[in-house]
């Protein structure tokens, strides 16, 4: 018989967390057609692309913030991250915003599964050596657990597009 440690479990908690939202976004995406996903989740707030798009940017984000490595939709920011919907800013088309997001995913899944269960208590990059030090819970693990939580808010959102149909 196998025992985990308590750090082990917490660590298969917080991933299994990841996993199932991010598995019930894409899901949820993946059954919409590009016409409900671009529709308003409520009146006046944002689309489910605007939603999508931000998720994505907010996932290949994680990507540099964990020490993966370099992001690859930069140009995403502008129109989901630092500017509301309805900007100026030019936007992909919603089927390269889908496949933006299945890319970005396998990339952080393939990435998760090289880590150990000591690799998700290091700092992320945005936290100094000093600031660790005084705050050890700023780690990757947490990155997780609050990017998991963050998806599920916007996923409760983009809940309502599939209340349309």
């Amino acid at each position: 018989m196998q025992t985990n440690t308590s750090t082990e479990v917490a660590v298969k908690m917080v991933l299994d967390n990841w996993h199932s939202q991010q598995s019930r976004v894409t899901k949820l995406i993946n059954s919409l057609s590009d016409e409900e996903l671009a529709a308003h989740t409520a009146p006046g707030r944002n689309t489910g692309v605007y939603i999508l798009g931000h998720l994505t940017a907010v996932n290949d984000r994680l990507i540099e913030l964990q020490g993966w490595g370099k992001r690859d939709y930069e140009p995403l920011d502008a129109p989901y991250l630092l500017n509301p919907e309805g900007s100026v800013h030019a936007q992909p088309p919603i089927a390269d915003l889908r496949n933006y997001w299945t890319a970005v995913n396998e990339r952080i899944n393939a990435a998760i599964a090289t880590m150990s269960t000591e690799d998700w208590f290091a700092p992320h990059t945005a936290v100094s050596a000093e600031e660790f030090a005084k705050e050890p819970h700023r780690n990757k693990l947490n990155v997780m657990l609050g990017r998991a939580m963050h998806s599920g808010m916007h996923l409760g959102q983009m809940n309502y597009l599939q209340a349309k149909k």
